[in-house]
Protein backbone atom coordinates (compact mmCIF):
# COMPACT_ATOMS: atom_id res chain seq x y z
CA UNK A 1 0.00 0.00 0.00
CA UNK A 2 0.83 3.49 -1.19
CA UNK A 3 -0.34 6.64 1.11
CA UNK A 4 0.43 10.22 0.58
CA UNK A 5 -0.54 12.07 3.65
CA UNK A 6 0.17 16.44 3.09
CA UNK A 7 0.77 17.37 6.58
CA UNK A 8 -1.01 20.21 6.02
CA UNK A 9 -4.54 18.63 5.28
CA UNK A 10 -4.01 15.23 6.40
CA UNK A 11 -7.67 14.66 5.96
CA UNK A 12 -7.03 14.15 2.23
CA UNK A 13 -4.68 11.03 2.67
CA UNK A 14 -5.65 8.54 0.24
CA UNK A 15 -4.21 5.69 -1.80
CA UNK A 16 -2.44 6.89 -4.45
CA UNK A 17 -1.09 3.87 -6.55
CA UNK A 18 2.44 4.46 -7.65
CA UNK A 19 3.46 7.89 -7.07
CA UNK A 20 4.52 9.60 -10.82
CA UNK A 21 8.01 11.30 -10.75
CA UNK A 22 5.65 14.69 -11.89
CA UNK A 23 4.05 14.27 -8.03
CA UNK A 24 6.76 13.39 -6.22
CA UNK A 25 8.32 16.38 -7.97
CA UNK A 26 5.16 18.59 -6.98
CA UNK A 27 5.43 16.92 -3.19
CA UNK A 28 9.34 18.13 -3.25
CA UNK A 29 9.33 21.09 -5.00
CA UNK A 30 11.66 23.86 -3.48
CA UNK A 31 9.75 26.80 -1.53
CA UNK A 32 9.94 29.97 -3.44
CA UNK A 33 12.30 32.28 -2.02
CA UNK A 34 15.36 34.74 -3.45
CA UNK A 35 18.18 32.80 -1.86
CA UNK A 36 19.89 30.05 -0.78
CA UNK A 37 17.94 26.84 0.27
CA UNK A 38 19.64 23.74 2.04
CA UNK A 39 17.86 20.65 2.07
CA UNK A 40 19.51 17.11 3.66
CA UNK A 41 18.52 14.15 2.10
CA UNK A 42 18.98 10.76 4.33
CA UNK A 43 17.86 7.70 5.24
CA UNK A 44 17.89 5.81 8.76
CA UNK A 45 17.11 2.48 10.38
CA UNK A 46 14.56 2.40 13.06
CA UNK A 47 17.57 1.99 15.40
CA UNK A 48 19.08 5.36 14.15
CA UNK A 49 21.91 3.63 12.25
CA UNK A 50 22.66 6.28 8.87
CA UNK A 51 24.50 3.31 7.66
CA UNK A 52 24.94 -0.48 7.15
CA UNK A 53 28.77 -1.52 6.87
CA UNK A 54 30.03 1.79 5.70
CA UNK A 55 27.59 2.29 3.47
CA UNK A 56 23.57 3.62 3.60
CA UNK A 57 22.18 1.04 0.18
CA UNK A 58 21.33 -1.48 2.52
CA UNK A 59 18.93 0.23 4.22
CA UNK A 60 17.19 1.52 1.01
CA UNK A 61 14.19 0.57 -0.99
CA UNK A 62 13.21 1.34 -4.84
CA UNK A 63 11.08 4.11 -3.85
CA UNK A 64 13.67 5.72 -1.82
CA UNK A 65 15.67 5.95 -5.03
CA UNK A 66 12.96 6.78 -6.80
CA UNK A 67 12.96 9.94 -4.16
CA UNK A 68 16.42 10.50 -4.19
CA UNK A 69 16.48 11.03 -7.96
CA UNK A 70 13.61 13.21 -8.09
CA UNK A 71 15.35 15.39 -5.37
CA UNK A 72 18.73 15.03 -7.41
CA UNK A 73 16.75 16.13 -10.45
CA UNK A 74 15.20 19.39 -8.48
CA UNK A 75 18.60 20.61 -7.09
CA UNK A 76 21.27 22.95 -8.49
CA UNK A 77 23.81 21.57 -6.92
CA UNK A 78 24.64 18.55 -4.39
CA UNK A 79 26.86 18.62 -1.76
CA UNK A 80 28.47 15.97 -0.91
CA UNK A 81 31.27 15.22 1.58
CA UNK A 82 35.04 13.40 0.50
CA UNK A 83 34.45 10.47 3.16
CA UNK A 84 31.27 9.56 0.68
CA UNK A 85 32.41 9.93 -2.74
CA UNK A 86 34.82 7.51 -1.64
CA UNK A 87 32.85 5.36 0.14
CA UNK A 88 29.74 4.83 -2.30
CA UNK A 89 31.46 5.62 -5.22
CA UNK A 90 29.96 8.50 -6.65
CA UNK A 91 29.61 9.51 -9.88
CA UNK A 92 28.70 12.66 -11.92
CA UNK A 93 25.10 13.62 -11.95
CA UNK A 94 23.19 12.61 -15.36
CA UNK A 95 20.88 14.02 -17.42
CA UNK A 96 17.10 12.43 -17.14
CA UNK A 97 14.42 13.14 -20.19
CA UNK A 98 11.48 13.18 -17.97
CA UNK A 99 13.12 16.20 -15.91
CA UNK A 100 14.21 18.24 -18.66
CA UNK A 101 11.22 20.45 -19.25
CA UNK A 102 10.99 21.34 -15.84
CA UNK A 103 14.61 21.86 -15.34
CA UNK A 104 14.54 24.06 -18.41
CA UNK A 105 11.93 26.19 -17.12
CA UNK A 106 13.79 27.00 -13.59
CA UNK A 107 16.37 28.15 -15.66
CA UNK A 108 18.70 25.14 -15.13
CA UNK A 109 21.17 23.22 -16.83
CA UNK A 110 20.20 19.21 -17.80
CA UNK A 111 21.75 18.01 -14.72
CA UNK A 112 22.89 19.56 -11.18
CA UNK A 113 26.73 20.30 -10.04
CA UNK A 114 28.37 17.88 -7.49
CA UNK A 115 30.16 20.12 -5.29
CA UNK A 116 32.80 17.73 -2.76
CA UNK A 117 33.81 19.40 0.68
CA UNK A 118 37.14 18.21 1.63
CA UNK A 119 40.29 19.61 3.35
CA UNK A 120 42.97 17.08 2.14
CA UNK A 121 41.56 16.50 -1.36
CA UNK A 122 42.57 13.13 -0.83
CA UNK A 123 40.31 12.12 -3.92
CA UNK A 124 40.99 9.79 -6.91
CA UNK A 125 40.87 12.73 -9.74
CA UNK A 126 40.83 9.99 -12.63
CA UNK A 127 37.00 9.37 -11.51
CA UNK A 128 34.59 10.15 -14.11
CA UNK A 129 32.92 12.21 -11.22
CA UNK A 130 36.01 14.32 -11.97
CA UNK A 131 36.99 13.74 -15.80
CA UNK A 132 33.36 13.25 -17.68
CA UNK A 133 30.78 15.37 -15.76
CA UNK A 134 27.97 17.09 -18.05
CA UNK A 135 29.06 19.85 -15.84
CA UNK A 136 31.93 20.60 -13.66
CA UNK A 137 32.20 19.53 -10.60
CA UNK A 138 33.24 21.72 -7.70
CA UNK A 139 35.79 21.23 -4.82
CA UNK A 140 34.90 22.98 -1.84
CA UNK A 141 37.73 23.57 0.36
CA UNK A 142 39.95 25.74 2.66
CA UNK A 143 42.46 28.43 2.02
CA UNK A 144 45.20 26.48 2.90
CA UNK A 145 44.48 23.14 1.16
CA UNK A 146 47.21 21.20 0.14
CA UNK A 147 48.55 23.08 -3.49
CA UNK A 148 49.46 19.85 -5.26
CA UNK A 149 46.41 18.48 -4.77
CA UNK A 150 44.76 21.38 -6.08
CA UNK A 151 46.60 21.57 -9.12
CA UNK A 152 45.69 17.95 -9.41
CA UNK A 153 42.19 18.26 -8.90
CA UNK A 154 42.15 21.78 -11.29
CA UNK A 155 44.32 19.57 -14.36
CA UNK A 156 40.97 16.76 -13.59
CA UNK A 157 38.71 19.72 -14.87
CA UNK A 158 37.39 20.44 -11.19
CA UNK A 159 36.52 23.51 -10.19
CA UNK A 160 38.43 24.56 -6.21
CA UNK A 161 36.12 27.10 -4.59
CA UNK A 162 37.89 28.00 -1.59
CA UNK A 163 35.38 28.39 1.43
CA UNK A 164 37.51 28.50 4.53
CA UNK A 165 40.50 30.10 6.02
CA UNK A 166 42.19 27.14 7.36
CA UNK A 167 42.43 23.65 5.74
CA UNK A 168 38.31 22.85 6.29
CA UNK A 169 34.72 24.26 4.83
CA UNK A 170 33.29 26.68 6.69
CA UNK A 171 29.17 25.49 6.22
CA UNK A 172 28.45 29.50 5.91
CA UNK A 173 30.73 30.43 3.64
CA UNK A 174 30.53 27.28 1.83
CA UNK A 175 26.63 28.08 1.12
CA UNK A 176 27.14 31.49 0.60
CA UNK A 177 30.34 30.71 -2.37
CA UNK A 178 27.18 28.29 -3.84
CA UNK A 179 24.93 30.81 -3.78
CA UNK A 180 27.15 33.12 -5.41
CA UNK A 181 27.22 30.91 -8.56
CA UNK A 182 23.98 31.00 -8.89
CA UNK A 183 24.09 27.45 -6.77
CA UNK A 184 20.55 28.63 -5.17
CA UNK A 185 18.42 24.76 -5.11
CA UNK A 186 20.99 23.08 -2.49
CA UNK A 187 21.00 19.62 -2.02
CA UNK A 188 23.36 17.38 0.60
CA UNK A 189 23.67 13.64 0.45
CA UNK A 190 25.84 13.99 3.69
CA UNK A 191 27.95 11.42 4.85
CA UNK A 192 27.12 12.07 8.57
CA UNK A 193 30.32 14.29 9.47
CA UNK A 194 29.39 17.06 6.76
CA UNK A 195 25.19 16.96 7.77
CA UNK A 196 26.79 17.51 11.38
CA UNK A 197 28.20 20.65 10.56
CA UNK A 198 25.45 22.19 8.77
CA UNK A 199 23.49 21.55 11.66
CA UNK A 200 25.44 22.81 13.94
CA UNK A 201 26.63 25.66 11.98
CA UNK A 202 22.27 26.48 11.62
CA UNK A 203 22.42 26.66 7.82
CA UNK A 204 20.17 23.31 7.31
CA UNK A 205 16.86 24.44 6.21
CA UNK A 206 15.24 21.09 5.54
CA UNK A 207 15.51 17.34 5.94
CA UNK A 208 13.95 14.78 3.66
CA UNK A 209 14.55 11.57 5.84
CA UNK A 210 13.75 7.95 5.05
CA UNK A 211 13.10 5.80 8.09
CA UNK A 212 13.77 2.12 6.83
CA UNK A 213 11.73 -0.34 8.66
CA UNK A 214 15.33 -2.08 9.36
CA UNK A 215 16.78 -2.74 12.45
CA UNK A 216 20.77 -3.19 12.41
CA UNK A 217 22.40 -2.90 16.18
CA UNK A 218 25.98 -2.44 15.79
CA UNK A 219 27.85 1.04 16.31
CA UNK A 220 27.23 2.97 12.81
CA UNK A 221 26.73 6.50 12.90
CA UNK A 222 23.34 8.59 13.32
CA UNK A 223 22.84 10.56 10.10
CA UNK A 224 24.50 13.63 12.01
CA UNK A 225 27.41 13.63 13.50
CA UNK A 226 30.26 15.75 15.08
CA UNK A 227 29.68 18.82 16.79
CA UNK A 228 26.41 19.32 19.08
CA UNK A 229 24.15 22.56 19.26
CA UNK A 230 23.60 24.54 22.36
CA UNK A 231 19.85 23.84 22.20
CA UNK A 232 17.99 21.17 19.74
CA UNK A 233 16.65 23.01 17.01
CA UNK A 234 12.77 22.20 15.92
CA UNK A 235 11.57 21.49 12.21
CA UNK A 236 8.16 20.61 11.03
CA UNK A 237 6.90 17.98 9.30
CA UNK A 238 5.64 18.89 6.11
CA UNK A 239 5.27 15.61 4.31
CA UNK A 240 4.73 12.41 5.10
CA UNK A 241 4.31 9.14 3.12
CA UNK A 242 4.01 5.34 2.99
CA UNK A 243 5.17 2.43 1.64
CA UNK A 244 5.75 -1.31 2.88
CA UNK A 245 6.55 0.31 6.09
CA UNK A 246 8.80 2.59 4.64
CA UNK A 247 8.70 6.18 5.77
CA UNK A 248 9.51 8.79 3.46
CA UNK A 249 9.52 12.20 5.76
CA UNK A 250 9.87 16.05 4.70
CA UNK A 251 10.82 18.46 7.17
CA UNK A 252 11.42 22.46 7.40
CA UNK A 253 12.87 24.31 9.79
CA UNK A 254 10.75 26.62 11.99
Amino acid sequence: MRRLFPVTDQTSASDQGEWSLDALAEAYAYPRTDGPWLRANMVSSLDGAGQHEGRSQPLSSDTDMRIFGTLRALADVVVVGAETVRQEGYRPARARDAFAARRAAAGQGPAPVIAVVTAGLDLDFGLPLFTSPLVPTLILTGAVAPPDRVREAELAGAEVVIAGDGPGVEPARAVAALAGRGLNRMLTEGGPRLLGQFVAAGVLDELCLTVSPMLTAGSAQRIAGGPSVSAPEHFQLDLLLEEAGFLYTRYRRI
